[in-house]
């Protein structure tokens, strides 16, 4: 259960605003900013290479689903930023520290989730950029790496 495929048939039973994207994500070469490497959902949202453009206005919900891998536990904590961006603008960031040298093991795995709901209008460009991307994991499972855009409402 809660694959990518799981999730991709609850969003296309959903009876949404007509405008929904879910795509998979992965590390970009020498970027901080994310790759959309899977063709998921796309509805209504043109979806580039490292971003969703809206086509429709409205009030939206942005969700990034990402794993990250620890293969070799520092002795200082590591801080892991992941920042939500509308039009190359931060619109939510969370910061996470992980990996205190009394909690470590060889290996280390975490899992964040950030919801965002905020008013979109047509051509904004949502992406997500992590300071910390050699850390995200797209090799060992889990690996559903998510970055996602879910029309709730008509515009104001």
């Amino acid at each position: 259960g809660n694959t990518f495929e799981d999730y991709l048939k609850v969003l296309q039973s959903v009876q949404a605003k007509g405008a929904a994207a879910y795509m998979r994500v992965s590390n970009a070469v020498n970027s901080s900013k994310l790759s959309l490497v899977e063709k998921g959902i796309c509805e209504a949202t043109q979806c580039q290479s490292q971003e969703l453009v809206i086509r429709e206005q409205g009030l939206y919900l942005i969700f990034c689903h990402l794993n990250f891998h620890f293969p070799n536990c520092s002795k200082s904590p590591i801080d892991l930023k992941i920042e939500l961006l509308v039009n190359d603008r931060v619109d939510r960031q969370t910061l996470s520290t992980l990996c205190a040298s009394e909690t470590c093991q060889d290996k280390t795995f975490k899992t964040l989730l950030q919801l965002h709901l905020t008013h979109l209008n047509v051509q904004d460009r949502v992406s997500v950029t992590l300071n910390h991307p050699e850390f995200l994991n797209d090799v060992s499972l889990p690996n559903e790496n998510v970055l996602g855009v879910l029309r709730c409402s008509d515009g104001m």
